[in-house]
């Protein structure tokens, strides 16, 4: 199972482009593809790994694994994650600076950006879709909605910190749907 977990995280790692949430559809479709964790679940990890320091995808992958083999598991999983990374950035510094200013390099970035969109857009939907507990009322669609929006306008024009909306958040969670 460990040697599963590694191989599994390796690969996302290195077909995974964007990061962060970007990689969450990704490590979805292989979780639930081996059984690991059914979409509850998996939504549990993802919001605990989003309110966890560090990045989402390897919180993800830390999770999971120590779900399915405990520590070993976890130690497995995160090793997998990572070493993709490592190896690509160390290859890529060598280079990138030397090239970072040409413009097929450029075209080559400004491409991946909606497929780097569509993907965090697809997990915040998906993400949205599987979070309630079942069946949800208007007014808390409504609810939700609306605290979406003050707290975009929160981050975007008033510069507040993603912790303090986070916190925020869980306090009127609490107030509003207990």
């Amino acid at each position: 199972m460990l040697w599963s977990l590694f191989i599994t995280f390796l690969k996302i790692g290195f077909v995974s482009f964007g990061g962060g949430y970007a990689m969450i559809p990704v490590i979805e479709r292989e979780v639930s593809s081996r059984g690991w964790m059914d979409s509850a679940q998996f939504i549990d990890a993802v919001a605990i790994a989003g309110m966890s320091p560090g990045p989402i995808a390897t919180n993800c992958a830390t999770l999971i694994g120590y779900r399915i083999a405990g520590l070993p598991g976890a130690i497995a999983s995160t090793l997998g994650m990572i070493v993709p990374s490592l190896i690509v950035i160390v290859l890529l510094a060598a280079f990138f600076y030397k090239v970072h200013q040409h413009r097929t390099v450029q075209a080559v970035f400004y491409g991946l950006r909606p497929v780097v969109t569509g993907l965090i857009a697809f997990a915040a939907i998906r993400y949205a879709m599987n979070s309630s507990s079942g069946h949800t009322e208007v007014w808390e669609i409504v609810v939700t909605l609306a605290l979406v929006v003050v707290f975009v306008i929160g981050i975007l024009r008033y510069k507040m910190h993603p912790l303090v909306i986070i916190c925020i958040s869980g306090l009127l969670g609490i107030a509003i749907f207990q």
